[in-house]
């Protein structure tokens, strides 16, 4: 208890009883907060990485139609190359 002051002693007490119970009380309040940002940043991140590896399979697909496209057309490229130069006589 505090000291003898011209308050009386039980508010005294009462204030300086809080003022214990919060001070005792911040290290694990100050843990909580830390751990809600930590998880909070991790889901983030793992938020984007998700997002990351669908716009790269979006990517991926488009890549893939343009080749199987790039190489049907390689062959009717080639086979119309070819005819127009057996039927035409020269390139």
């Amino acid at each position: 208890m505090a000291f003898p002051t011209a308050v009386n002693n039980q508010i005294t007490d009462s204030v300086t009883q809080a003022n214990v119970q919060v001070l005792g009380t911040s290290p694990a309040i100050a843990m909580g907060n830390l751990y809600q940002a930590t998880a909070q940043a991790l889901a983030n991140a793992a938020h984007n990485a998700t997002m990351a590896q669908q716009q790269m399979f979006v990517t991926a697909q488009a890549v893939t139609t343009m080749g199987v496209a790039l190489l049907y057309s390689l062959d009717t490229a080639s086979t119309g190359l070819s005819t127009k130069t057996i039927l035409g006589g020269g390139g």
